[in-house]
């Protein structure tokens, strides 16, 4: 039988004007479906005009300039329902979906939904529940005394997994996806009787301790940063907030 980390899955990542997922906006993404490990994968992209400026600071993460995303970017409206469409069809057909730091990215597609479709992610799933595979909820959960930073660059390399043009939607997405792989065969022992269903509930959990943690961290060191506990979708905010 073919364990979950072995068989089909798909990924889903973003570029973005900020790291505010309330105000910021989309400039790229990308999802890429692999049937197995080491077949080609399918990778379908979009960029998007937000038709907000785009932060020279974001532009030297990701590459993409205002006028480049003015001049070959499409509006937003149609390209969130394509995005949202296409997860719905991969969750339908029993694709779990792999997304690095999942409450930024889905977060960040909800709040574009909301303000371009008047929609939200959730109506997506709503015959078929999403199943999301988070790399760094299950890595630092599966690993939890490691020192070191935990960033996408930095699992591939603590997995052996190749990462190139980092900061390129697909390109994250389809690294994102083989982190997942090599992390499920590393914990085999643990995670290979777990189905996705099973991961998507425990990560949930998962996340909510480790961000109480960290919580607790900022309010030893003094910060008055606040951590939210929910995963892999942040509620949304109240108007008054």
């Amino acid at each position: 039988m073919t364990t979950w980390y072995e068989g089909p899955l798909a990924a889903f990542d973003t570029e973005t004007t900020g790291v505010d997922v309330e105000t910021d906006r989309i400039v790229s993404a990308a999802v890429v479906v692999q049937d197995a490990p080491g077949t080609r994968p399918r990778i379908t992209r979009w960029l998007v005009n937000p038709g907000v400026p785009v932060p020279e600071a974001a532009t030297a993460v990701h590459g993409l300039t205002e006028e480049h995303v003015q001049h070959n970017g499409r509006w937003p409206a149609p390209v969130m329902y394509e995005i949202a469409e296409q997860l719905a069809e991969h969750t339908a057909l029993g694709r779990p979906l792999v997304v690095m730091n999942a409450p930024f990215d889905l977060t960040l597609l909800d709040r574009e939904l909301r303000r371009h479709r008047a929609s939200s992610l959730d109506r997506w799933f709503e015959s078929a529940p999403l199943r999301v595979l988070d790399p760094r909820v299950l890595d630092k959960h599966l690993d939890r005394y490691r020192k070191g930073r935990r960033t996408l660059t930095d699992l591939c390399a603590h997995y052996g997994v190749t990462l190139q043009d980092a900061h390129d939607a697909a390109a994250d997405a389809l690294a994102a996806m083989d982190v997942v792989r090599a992390l499920g065969r590393r914990f085999a022992a643990r995670l290979e009787r777990l189905s996705p269903a099973d991961l998507h509930t425990l990560q949930a959990n998962w996340h909510a301790a480790q961000a109480r943690g960290l919580q607790a961290w900022f309010a030893r060191s003094g910060s008055e940063e606040v951590v939210s506990t929910e995963w892999p979708l942040r509620p949304e905010l109240p108007a008054a907030a």
